[in-house]
């Protein structure tokens, strides 16, 4: 089952109450504001602002409310394999993604491969996880890093995302199907090198990532690990984390740019807004280019309107 778990203002939970007003259940569990149960999904939000979305498509009902922050973990996980001892000094691959929660915006996920020799030039350049860098620190390393290391950048553009998405692709199944064509392609470009390893900054269980990508021509397989936050774990993630954020930065100024207004990121109230203005400018059917349509900001946006 894919499960998701939120966090999020009491504000926006009352909007999801009303939004899933016909599916509410009589009875919420204790601690809970309320609980709904839809085709295919069951949500319960809780005053603490948690709202967990369980069931077949709970995942792809989540990222309609924002980018999940974890998955919902049973309390045992033994398909989850131990990191190898050392792995911070190895030569590896890692992966990471950018552009899940924002509505504006192209998915980018990038592969990147650092061997051991080059982590002290890294640190040199300033590599870390990328959330706690700017936007203009992020651009500035990046345009090192993209001439330091082998890496391989896939973009998803907005048209493609949204007819995944209405083909009943949830977006986790959308980034291992991505994830795993940025490793095989990246492990083409740096043959006959070989990585120790392959870290994927975890979004899906080991046993769920591997199912999402059951049905590709290839999978890559040898060594594959997943954690939370492997950014801190080895600077490959890291490095992956600043590209993708940088080629995503530059698709949403090229998107601004077609717009002509700059497109807010993230998926808050700003965000309503800005799509009711393009609505209004280029009309409903453009937010098939620029959005993902199936946020909740379409239709906040069109009552906007």
């Amino acid at each position: 089952m894919a499960n998701a778990v939120l966090t999020l203002p009491i504000s926006k939970i009352r909007d999801m109450k009303l939004h899933y007003q016909q599916f509410l259940k009589p009875n919420p569990p204790a601690g809970a504001l309320f609980s709904a149960k839809g085709p295919g999904y069951a949500i319960t939000a809780y005053k603490s602002g948690k709202v967990l979305f369980q069931g077949q498509t709970g995942e792809q009902e989540a990222v309609k409310w924002g980018s999940p922050e974890q998955k919902a973990k049973k309390v045992s996980s033994p398909s989850n394999k131990v990191l190898p001892e050392g792995i911070a000094n190895m030569s590896i691959i890692g992966t990471d993604e950018v552009g899940t929660g924002d509505y504006f915006g192209p998915i980018t996920v990038v592969a990147a491969y650092v061997s051991k020799e080059q982590i002290p030039l890294l640190k040199e350049l300033g590599v870390k996880d990328s959330k706690h860098l700017t936007d203009e620190t992020i651009v500035k390393i990046a345009k090192d890093l993209i001439h330091t290391i082998p890496y391989s950048l896939l973009t998803l553009p907005n048209e493609k995302y949204n007819s995944k998405q209405q083909q009943g692709w949830t977006q986790g199944k959308i980034k291992a199907v991505l994830h795993n064509q940025a490793i095989i392609h990246l492990n083409k470009k740096i043959a006959p090198v070989r990585p120790e390893c392959i870290l994927i900054d975890q979004f899906a269980e080991e046993k769920v990532y591997f199912r999402h990508v059951s049905g590709e021509k290839a999978i890559y397989r040898e060594k594959v690990y997943f954690s939370t936050k492997a950014e801190g774990i080895h600077l490959a993630v890291a490095a992956a984390s600043i590209i993708a954020r940088y080629a995503f930065i530059k698709a949403m100024d090229q998107l601004s740019e077609e717009a002509g207004f700059t497109l807010p990121k993230g998926a808050g109230a700003k965000v309503d807004q800005a799509a009711a203005r393009l609505i209004r400018s280029m009309g409903e059917e453009s937010l098939n280019h620029f959005t993902k349509e199936h946020f909740a900001n379409t239709v906040k946006a069109k009552k906007l309107v």
